[in-house]
């Protein structure tokens, strides 16, 4: 059942000095921004007016996922602070003596929801900040980046190793609760755990044999790795049959998760001998993680970094710093693919096409220019890839080329400030839809603060 207010203020809250009452200067401008029904709207459609347990106050909700994207915290954390603090909990509309959400509560409810309920919760606020004609779109720039996914650096012989242990530990619970009890599947987890751990070993050795020696125990990793799958398979079919009689919805849960670890570890043997073989395997399909088959490694050219793993990202946004468009895609696309859908995006939330776009020198392409035109922008400052011809260069040297492109640079600092201070440096969420809803609610934190001062003046 929904809740969208939380119950009346106790009488505690009467008998508390005046100095505690108030808020900073930052929660109290949000808050006022908040006090708006139109953000209860994206909840509605997933809990039901009157059956069923009584929801969080979605106003409530809302400002605890706030507080969390604001000051980086964990969801056990951000109880813990909130419980502590009064400020706090008024911020939250929760009132004193009434017990703050749990953890897991907040938990269900970001994930139930998902990246459908942000998506619109981000259109409600731009659209409420356009009715109040603080919303400036007739300058926009563009930059692209990569969100790290929450994983460990990934090599061949450990997702091997994690694959196979995942798949006995997962048999084991199986076969435990009485599904496919007859069907044999040895626990290798020692075996290749100890083989992956061999070969950092064998690359410290000063010999020359060591790559031989290194390329021997992976050869026994992926024929180790391929049996356990097909072993695991026919577990899963036997496990099957059963389910048409059982009503398990832990069983069924851990079958389709057997499944779907036997399948990876399957493509991650393949794209190891791949290697072996002298081949690169694909960054577009190559995976990286058991948890998270969706991310993918991505160059940049970052000298830190020069391979990251997870979602490539685009944000836009204006002079105010307020981002109109933001998307994340899986693997490495080009970037001039992903800007003019992003301005389509902006004319359909806002009902205007921007005067004047810029990005940098990965988005220079004719084509994209001809279509970005096209769409209605006027001014498209986009540097030419490679070397330009004489018109072009007489283009490019115009003082008001060079001024937005001089503008341009502060996207970056912009996608600095929303990793830095929003959690969007890496999503701890899996897959592409847990990726969409954590960097839809970090955006959604850093638009509240900048629409909320722009209103205020």
């Amino acid at each position: 059942m929904l809740r969208t207010v939380n119950a009346q203020p106790t009488l505690w809250e009467a008998l508390l000095p005046e100095m505690c009452l108030g808020l900073p200067v930052e929660l109290e401008a949000v808050d006022r921004l908040l006090d708006d029904e139109v953000f209860f709207a994206p909840y509605r459609r997933h809990f039901h007016p009157i059956f069923g347990r009584p929801s969080v106050p979605i106003e409530t909700y809302l400002r605890l996922m706030f507080l969390k994207f604001r000051y980086k915290l964990g969801f056990e954390p951000l109880c813990r602070e909130v419980a502590d603090s009064i400020s706090w909990q008024r911020f939250c509309r929760i009132p004193l003596g009434v017990a703050v959400p749990h953890p897991t509560t907040l938990m269900k409810i970001t994930t139930r929801c998902g990246t459908q309920a942000i998506e619109e919760l981000n259109d409600a606020l731009l659209a409420k900040a356009l009715e109040a004609r603080v919303l400036k779109t007739n300058k926009v720039r563009a930059d692209s980046t990569v969100i790290e996914a929450n994983v460990a650096y990934p090599t061949d012989s450990g997702l091997l190793a994690k694959g196979v242990a995942k798949m006995a530990k997962t048999t084991k619970k199986l076969q435990a609760m009485g599904f496919a009890r007859r069907t044999k599947m040895a626990d290798r987890t020692r075996s290749v755990l100890s083989r992956a751990r061999s070969i950092n070993a064998n690359l410290h050795r000063r010999s020359d044999d060591r790559l031989v020696e290194v390329h021997r125990i992976n050869s026994e990793l992926v024929t180790i790795a391929r049996r356990v799958a097909r072993e695991a398979d026919a577990v899963v079919r036997n496990a099957r049959r059963k389910l048409r009689r059982s009503t398990s919805g832990r069983a069924r849960f851990l079958v389709e998760e057997l499944a779907k670890t036997a399948a990876l570890t399957g493509k991650i043997a393949t794209q190891t001998a791949e290697r072996m073989a002298g081949g690169l395997p694909a960054g577009s399909s190559r995976i990286v993680s058991l948890h998270d088959s969706d991310a993918r490694p991505i160059k940049k050219g970052r000298l830190g970094k020069p391979v990251e793993f997870g979602y490539k990202a685009q944000l836009v946004d204006n002079e105010d710093g307020v981002i109109l468009d933001h998307n994340l895609e899986v693997g490495n696309p080009a970037d001039a693919s992903m800007l003019e859908p992003a301005v389509r995006r902006i004319k359909a939330r806002t009902g205007q096409v921007p005067r004047a776009l810029t990005a940098d020198r990965g988005y220079g392409e004719a084509g994209l220019e001809r279509s970005l035109r096209d769409l209605g922008v006027r001014y498209v400052v986009l540097p030419t890839k490679g070397k330009p011809n004489a018109a072009r260069r007489a283009v490019e040297k115009r003082r008001s080329f060079q001024a937005m492109v001089r503008w341009r640079t502060g996207c970056e600092g912009r996608i600095s400030c929303a990793k830095r201070d929003f959690g969007l440096a890496r999503t701890r969420l899996d897959g592409i839809e847990g990726a969409r809803t954590w960097c839809g609610h970090g955006v959604f934190a850093h638009n509240l603060i900048k629409i909320a001062k722009l209103m205020q003046t």
